[in-house]
């Protein structure tokens, strides 16, 4: 197919996965609201309202249509594999939307959807890049590759917790990604990232900014973009092997470093808030209300404020990945791993000092009336 075509279906494959789930939305929030199946209220949830948690189905549908019509499927003979690892991704959600699935069996069904795209489809991870000296071998390759895929995909449904703010930090993980290819002339992933793009956007608009029909995405949603995710992450580490850099324009010696400060959101949000129920003699899936984002609420921070900050602090350290790509896998990981822990707390260092100022004045204001008497 011609370049100049291919480059001209990455902006219009966004555009027809933008208007099928711009479309599709409001019938979903229609039947949604005839069954009454909404979001599971619990000491955990941030709205006061009803409100329909089927988005992912048109995430879902979306997705899979455009990019089954957009996509060259001789060139990436992965696609047959995807498209049933992404059914089962589907399945797990849907039905714990609707019903609640026990945490074990959800894990079990990402294992198998991992393992479909890792042994069958080969999206997997094949060189740790010189990191210590280790290289994969084939076994090594794929048990590391399918936790990779489990860790990012509860990752998003992790971060899955007030508006916008999975929609937002996906958006700025796919499109990384997504200049990086096609700057280096591989255009699948542009179109693939396109896709997603265009799908995210329609569906934040009802997400966000709708007042009438307003829906979240459920774990359908945040489950298939941590999947799809993934995928753009591990190719671009692979891209990115020594043996394969002579073929590119823009090489990064430190590719996985980079991809963990593309992804630094959900990963840092993942190992604090598991370490922090794991300190307290608790499950690492028990849910509960540490994750960064209920921390920016307690300040009084507003949901599209919150997701607003977390993004601009992801591109932040986007830049900062790409701007030292070549630092080293090592260094670049560790630096990027320190700062991220750093930022995270900060919004607990804030809730603290306002604990003690209320104890201060509330002290203060016990003696005073103490004088008084």
């Amino acid at each position: 197919m011609d370049i100049f075509l291919i480059k001209l279906l990455i902006p219009f494959a966004s555009l027809v996965s933008f208007f099928i789930v711009f479309a599709t939305i409001p019938t979903i929030i229609k039947v949604t609201r005839s069954k009454g199946m909404f979001a599971d209220s619990n000491g955990r949830t941030l709205h006061k309202t009803a409100i329909p948690n089927l988005g992912g189905i048109a995430i879902f549908m979306s997705f899979l249509f455009t990019y089954s019509i957009f996509s060259d499927w001789f060139s990436f003979t992965k696609i047959p594999f995807l498209i049933p690892s992404i059914l089962i991704i589907f399945a797990i959600g849907i039905k714990d939307d609707i019903m609640i699935t026990a945490p074990i069996v959800k894990l079990m069904g990402q294992i198998c959807a991992a393992f479909i795209i890792v042994a069958w489809g080969d999206v997997r991870i094949t060189s740790f890049h010189g990191f210590f000296g280790i290289e994969p071998d084939y076994l090594t390759s794929i048990t590391f590759s399918i936790f990779l895929f489990v860790f990012i995909i509860n990752g998003f449904n992790l971060i899955d917790g007030i508006d916008g703010l999975a929609s937002t930090v996906a958006i700025i993980s796919i499109t990384s990604f997504m200049v990086w290819f096609y700057i280096n002339d591989d255009y699948h992933i542009p179109v693939f990232s396109a896709v997603l793009i265009g799908v995210l956007l329609a569906f934040m608009y009802y997400n966000v900014f709708s007042k009438t029909n307003k829906i979240f995405m459920g774990d359908t949603g945040s489950l298939i973009l941590g999947f799809l995710i993934v995928i753009a992450a591990i190719r671009f580490c692979e891209f990115n092997i020594p043996e394969n850099r002579h073929n590119l324009k823009y090489t990064m010696d430190s590719a996985p470093a980079v991809a963990i400060g593309i992804l630094i959101v959900p990963i840092i949000d993942t190992i604090r808030v598991f370490i922090f129920r794991l300190s307290r003699g608790n499950s690492p899936f028990t849910a509960d209300k540490n994750h960064i984002h209920h921390r920016m609420l307690t300040l009084g921070f507003t949901h599209l404020q919150t997701s607003l900050i977390i993004g601009g602090v992801n591109i932040v350290f986007v830049i900062l990945s790409y701007t030292l790509k070549d630092l080293g896998v090592l260094k670049l990981s560790l630096l990027i791993f320190t700062l991220g822990l750093g930022c995270s707390y900060i919004p607990a260092i804030f809730i603290l000092r306002r604990k003690k100022k209320i104890k201060y004045i509330a002290a203060e204001y016990r003696r005073e009336n103490i004088d008084d008497k």
